[in-house]
Parts: C-alpha cells; structure tokens; sequence
C-alpha cells in the first residue's frame, strides 16, 4: 500500500499493471461461490484468453523496448524493463490464485454436481477401451511427433499451442533423445466421456498412448508446456502502398513472433527447462509454472454443456417497442425511423430485429439507392454481410470501409474483403496510419418527395454473436443532420477530404478530443454548484484527458466514471481529484458501451449525451477514426440516466476504485445487479407494447 505522499506525488496508475487489476476483477468472479459454477468457469477461461493476449501484445512490446535500449518513462513513471518486473510479480500471484479456485474449489464443487474432471489413471478399463478407440480414430491421424536430434533441429513451437516435451529412450543403445508433441488445437481441450459429464485432459490422453507415436521406444518422460509469441501486428505504413498486402504478409510473419512467455508443467526437470529456454530464447522470467492444467481457455467448451441448472438463467433479448410491428401487417422499418430516433441496448434489446432488420429491408427495398457501413469486427455466418451481397447482387450501391487491422480479427476481415469485393460491394480499407473504429451506418433512399438518409451510429460491432454477449448502444435515426455527418463521414473515409464540419458527430483524430475538452472546461466553469460529469467507457488512459478531468476536480465538480479495464486516473486524492469516483462493473456481459454525459454541454444548465466508439485513450482520441454522436430526445436521455444511474447504484457486480489503487469489490444489502435490472425493464417496455405496437 502507498503512503498518501507518494499517492500525491504519482497522478498516474500504470497502464498494464491497470490492466492486470481488470483481469484480477474477472478473476474474482471465477472465484465467487454466489455465481453458477459453469459461469465460474468460464469466468476462469477468459481469465486465461485475456493474460495470453496481454503477453502477446503488451509484454512483447515492453521487452522490443527492452531489447532496443528504450529507457523512456511511461507517464506513472515507470520505464519497460520496470513494468516487466512488476508485471512477473503480479501475474504470478494471479495465476497462483487461479489453480487454486480451479483445482480446490471448482474441480470437487463441479464433480458433486456431476461434471468430473478425471485423471486417465483412475479411470476403469472400460473408460480406457473409449479412450483407445478415440485415441486411434480422432486423434493419432492428426499428430505430428518431432524429433530432435543432429539431423533434426529443434521444431517451430506455434504461438499459444499446448505441447508435450518427451524424452525417448532407444533400449539397444541406451541413446536418449528430445521430442516434441503437438496437442492438436482444432481438437476439443478435454475429451468428454461417454456419460457426457466427466472430462479427461486431451494431453493425458495422447500421454498415454505415446508408445503409438515411439514405437520401440522407451518413453523416460513426458510433461506439458506452452508457448506465447509475440502477435502484435507491426505495418511499415510509410512504405505500405498496398494495406490488404502489407496486412498479408504481416500476418505470415506474425506466426513466427519471438517468443515471449513459457508456461511449464511443476514437474517439468531442469534439462528439458534449459533445452526449451536455451531453443526458445527466454530467461528464467519469461518461464512460468503451473500446478494445473495449461491453457484453461479450454474450459470454454464446459458451456456447451446441457446442464441450465450450472449456468445462468437464459435471456432472449426483446424487440423495442417502436420496432415491433403488428402481428397482422408487415413491418416498414424506414416509415417507423421516418417518425423520430430509437435508442437500441444490446444485449437487453435485440440486434436481429433491429440493427440486422435496417439492412435486410435496406437491402430488399426497390426504392434504396445506397448502403455504406464500416465494418471492424464480424461474425463468420453475418446476416448483416449476406444482405450487403444481397443488395450488390440487386444492382444497389453498397460500400463498406474494412479495418485490416482489427486485432486478431485480420485475417477474418480479409476473407470478408474478397468475399464483398467479388460480389461486387464497393470495399475500401481506409488508411495505413489509423484505424477506422466507427460503428457507422447509411442507407440512402429514394422516396417520394426526396431523397431521405436512414443511419445507425453505434458502440458496438456489427457482430450479432458478441450482440448477445456485449453490452452496447445505438441510435437508428432517419433525421436530415445525422445522414448528412455520415454522408461526410464516409466521404472523407473513402476519397480525399482535409476540413469536414459535422453538426451532431464528433470525429476522431480531429474534432473529438478538443471538443470533449471544451465540454469538461464547461463544468469546471459551472463550479461544484451546477457541474456534473459521468462518463462510462471501456479504459481510461490518455494523459491529458486525465489531466482535464484533474483540473475540473480541483475546481469542486462531481465526476462519477464506471471504467470496465484499465484507469490510469487516481480518484480521491484531496487537492487533485477529490470529487472523482471511479467504479468498473464486470459482470454477465462484457460493459462495452461509451456513453458521456455532461451538465452543462448544451449551455447553462442543458445537458450533453453522447454514445459512440471511442474511449478516452490516446490510441482512440490520436490514432483512430471514432465517432460520437449527440443523443437528442427526452426518453432516449432518460434511458442513458437509467442505465448510468443503475451503473452507479449496482451493489454486486461493481468495484470502487481507492487512491492507493485498490480495487474493492462491493457487496451492498440491496442486491442490486445492473445486468438483472436492466433485463427487467426490457422486459417491462416489451409487455407494454403487446399485443400490437399500433392498430
């Protein structure tokens, strides 16, 4: 713990180690007792995706610093070689913390509910006849065993693919050799039995059939380990005159990453540490042990599991009222839009037969001329992609701006591109030096008096997968000044533009951040008596912002912010951020909307909404193209003070930030849980509108 001198003298949290505490808060949910113990689970898994993306991308970055005699300071003070230090300490607690709740706790507590983690070596025989016949029919096909020797060099390990080091034994020459094994990741983790409810690790299983792999050999011994590389996606963006080839070949390179972290089994011995050390190129820091099994990502698969009793209650989400059309009469999507905005929030309210709904009638309308939408991350079976095909197969315009660089998504998006572009869509990539990160939508058509603009301006991907999962807003809007910023925008996207003015949206990397800086000036001049500012988001880094946000502390207004991830801003120090309140909620579904509200933003008095894409991270306000937009409507502003005052009130899913840098998670008496709130009020504005919308 900091004494309050040194929380005085540091205005900043580190990024990563920020970070780390976010995944710490996921951690925490994994080991909840309160919580159904398959969403312990899963809870446990993304724990385990989340660290292999952090070692992928940030560590790798931290150690290219390293490598490269960077001493520079991140604004918390710390240089690389620092952070790596402190990054080691903190995750091997975390990952100690981990195996715990997954070995002593949720293993026994699921094997009484019926759900068995086994170890092949207790299992009877007949168990070990199916796993024979499994062994020979689905898995020995696909296994490559590598040997190493003097005419064999030590293999390439893939990034993230679970291994077996063997060490053979040849009984006539007593000559021992290294090998290695492949855990096949496109077969599942853990190999369930024929009752459908225990489990066997898929690396036992392959174990003990080595002698199928070595034939003649003695097996001496076999352990498990892991490998991250280093994936981060690094463009030559000066010389990139082609992006979709720069992102292919990048991509090529990316599978041979150095390698950055190595998980081992306890009883791994210490030659086969050196070997893999001394192949792989890591010191003893880069190596981490494990008392359980590697790679707990695995345990995603446990959700396919027919057990609702272990998991939480199933939520289908509700069509917003104004979107339900009478059972008796087709619904008209544009004429509903052509009478005012409608507010969208997934997962509450449903993507499907709304933001999916708007492209399909787009898309089949003889009377629209144009479809443009921005297109970051999407499902492999997208709706929303079938009928951008569709409209370009009927003759409409249709063009979509691809973001190449969608991490981990890349190459996805590549196969979309060419996929689009063969259907004759209009397919840009925007530019090499940001990311287009909008979530925009426009569908121009022709009607009877005019030429009318349908819009969708979102925070949330047009992935109707994660719309079940993400938490996330949008505007479907027909008004005359939204469809002409998006005519702009998407202008500016695809051709040459170098001043473009907007009346409702504030574009990154140009109006956004002076803009958001104006408008918390504004509530510092509106003193503690009439400023206010909330403001929801993913992560909160950018110096100056923090900076801004500081300045308006000290001049006595109240900030209340709910950041899910990372928050480099230290609330609660007197003379510095007194006023500030910061909370981040984790929970059933990942909080990934972007809403900020201001007091005074309109004037004296009026309030300022806005939703969108961006964050307040450097990388968001600098090097990206985001868009918010300005929420007009009483009831539209009325559901966005529900949703953060509920935010602010959740008593079990929420973590109060210290100015030591503590999380704490709180635990009121009301048992108010943000994500059952919500649901219950979809749930109360669809049972309004039935049995018909209008008659």
């Amino acid at each position: 713990m900091e004494s309050q001198d040194d929380a005085e003298d540091r205005r900043f949290f580190n990024r990563e180690l920020s970070w780390l505490e976010f995944n710490a808060r996921v951690l925490e949910l994994g080991e909840d007792r309160s919580l159904p113990l398959l969403e312990r689970a899963k809870y446990l898994a993304i724990f385990s995706q989340n660290l292999d993306e952090f070692f992928q991308v940030r560590v790798a970055g931290l150690k290219e610093q390293v490598a490269a005699g960077l001493g520079s300071h991140t604004p918390d003070g710390r240089t690389p070689a620092q952070q790596l230090l402190e990054i080691r300490d903190r995750v091997e607690g975390l990952v100690a913390r981990q195996e715990r709740t997954f070995l002593d706790d949720l293993v026994p507590a699921l094997a009484d509910a019926g759900v068995v983690f086994s170890d092949y070596s207790a299992l009877d025989e007949e168990d070990r006849k199916f796993l024979d016949a499994e062994f020979e029919e689905r898995i020995f096909p696909v296994l490559t065993p590598l040997a190493v020797d003097p005419g064999h060099p030590f293999p390439y390990i893939s990034d993230l693919s679970l291994n077996l080091a063997v060490v053979v034994r040849n009984p006539e020459t007593d000559e021992v050799r290294f090998a290695r094994v492949k855990v096949p990741n496109l077969l599942p983790r853990f190999v369930l039995l024929p009752d459908g409810e225990r489990f066997v690790p898929l690396e036992q299983v392959i174990a003990h059939h080595l002698d199928r792999l070595f034939p003649g050999m003695e097996i001496d011994a076999h352990v498990p380990f892991r490998v991250t590389r280093n994936a981060d996606l690094t463009l030559d963006e000066d010389e990139a005159e082609d992006l979709l080839s720069a992102v292919e070949m990048e991509l090529r390179r990316r599978r041979f990453g150095a390698a950055v972290r190595l998980e081992i089994d306890l009883t791994m011995s210490e030659p086969i540490r050196d070997l893999l050390q001394r192949e792989l190129e890591l010191e003893d820091d880069d190596v981490y042990p494990h008392a359980g099994p590697l790679g707990l990502g695995g345990l995603w698969s446990l959700l396919d599991l027919e057990r609702p009793d272990l998991k939480d209650s199933a939520w289908v989400p509700v069509t917003e009222p104004r979107l339900a059309g009478a059972d008796d009469e087709p619904f008209d999507i544009f004429a509903e839009l052509a009478r005012g905005d409608v507010l969208v929030h997934h997962p509450y309210s449903s993507f499907a037969t709304s933001v999916e709904e708007l492209v399909r009638q787009a898309a089949d309308d003889p009377w629209v001329l144009a479809i443009k939408l921005t297109l970051y991350r999407t499902s492999g079976d997208s709706p929303i992609v079938h009928s951008l095909i569709s409209a370009a197969e009927q003759g409409k315009q249709v063009a979509v701006l691809i973001e190449l660089k969608a991490r981990f998504d890349e190459q996805a998006n590549i196969g979309w591109a060419r996929r689009l572009e063969q259907a004759g869509v209009h397919v840009a990539y925007g530019f090499a030096g940001l990311k287009i990160h909008t979530k925009t939508l426009l569908v121009v058509r022709n009607e009877d008096d005019r030429i009318r603009r349908y819009c969708h301006i979102g925070t949330g991907n047009y992935n109707p997968k994660t719309a079940r999962l993400y938490e996330d807003l949008g505007i479907l809007s027909a008004s005359d000044e939204l469809g002409s910023d998006l005519t702009q925008l998407f202008n500016f996207l695809t051709g040459y533009a170098r001043e473009v003015s907007y009346q409702r949206l504030l574009v990154a990397p140009h109006r956004l951040r002076p803009r958001l800086v104006e408008l918390i000036r504004g509530e510092a001049a509106a003193g503690p008596e009439r400023g206010r500012i909330r403001m929801k988001m993913n992560s909160l880094a950018d110096p100056d912002m923090i900076e801004e946000l500081y300045a308006a502390s000290r001049a006595g207004v109240p900030i209340d912010l709910v950041v899910r991830g990372i928050c480099c801003l230290r609330p609660g120090v007197p003379g510095l951020s007194e006023t500030i309140r910061v909370r981040s909620i984790v929970g059933r579904y990942l909080e990934h909307s972007r809403i900020y509200h201001f007091a005074n933003g309109s004037g004296p008095g009026e309030d300022a909404y806005f939703i969108g894409s961006a964050d307040l991270m450097s990388r968001n306000l600098n090097r990206r193209v985001e868009a918010l937009v300005g929420v007009e409507g009483a009831d539209m502003r009325e559901w966005l003070d529900t949703v953060l005052d509920l935010n602010l009130a959740d008593d079990q899913f929420a973590w109060l930030l210290d100015s030591d840098g503590t999380w704490e998670r709180r635990r009121g008496s009301a048992g108010l849980s943000v994500h059952e709130e919500l649901q219950k009020l979809a749930l109360a504005r669809a049972d309004r509108s039935r049995p018909s919308r209008r008659h």
